[in-house]
């Protein structure tokens, strides 16, 4: 039972920390091997994860769907030496347009001319800095989708999240704020609510101990 109520804690913290690291960008440094639009079907659960008809894409079961086909670059640790590997990756370009997540983007069209530009083949890399939010995964069908592209001279580029740093330094800025606001509403009305309901539940307490008093007494006597 205690494992239940910490996992019951635990679950709220555990969905938010998997909306966060779904909706805010991330960068990843890849080529871009091709470009292409495929007829992707849209009617099993993996729907909630494209673009709705309040972006501007018509609401159907099956669609075109715009693809950035990446070689990305990784590094993994052979104990103390680093080794580098090349692994494949594959965005959606879809407009996000007026809804959620709110990138505003509108530009699907252009960023996968961009992308077709981009092409370079191996051995004459040209690197590429994709923003992109949302996860792949091959069972659901589904692909993060490409929001920018930039051109960049080397694969070892360091990236800095400003906009993540940003995001989380005003949440917890923001939930400060709340929790100093709530502590002081708390103080300034619950608390004296409460106090004044104790009391009166004192005092009725007390007149119902006065009652059986009296009552244990009227009897007695008789």
């Amino acid at each position: 039972m205690r494992y239940v109520k910490f996992f019951l804690r635990l679950l709220p913290f555990l969905i938010i920390g998997a909306g966060l690291h779904y909706w805010l960008p991330q960068h990843d440094v890849v080529r871009v091997t091709s470009t292409e639009v495929i007829r992707q079907d849209f009617s099993g659960f993996n729907r909630i994860f494209y673009a709705q008809a309040d972006s501007g894409n018509t609401e159907q079961v099956t669609r075109d769907l715009r693809l950035i086909n990446t070689e990305k670059q990784k590094t993994w640790f052979l104990g103390f030496f680093p080794r580098e590997s090349r692994g494949v990756m594959v965005y959606r370009n879809e407009d996000t347009g007026w809804i959620w997540p709110p990138y505003f983007k509108f530009d699907s069209a252009d960023l996968q001319a961009e992308a077709s530009a981009l092409i370079s083949a191996a051995g004459q890399e040209q690197w590429v800095v994709v923003t992109h939010y949302g996860w792949r995964n091959r069972f659901l069908s589904i692909y993060p989708n490409a929001v920018g592209l930039r051109a960049i001279d080397s694969p070892d580029v360091r990236i800095i999240p400003w906009f993540n740093i940003f995001f989380f330094i005003f949440a917890g800025i923001a939930a400060l704020f709340i929790r100093a606001a709530w502590m002081q509403f708390r103080e300034r009305t619950l608390d004296p609510l409460f106090e004044r309901a104790g009391d009166r539940m004192d005092e009725v307490n007390a007149g119902v101990a006065e009652r059986r008093s009296r009552l244990k007494r009227l009897f007695g006597r008789k």
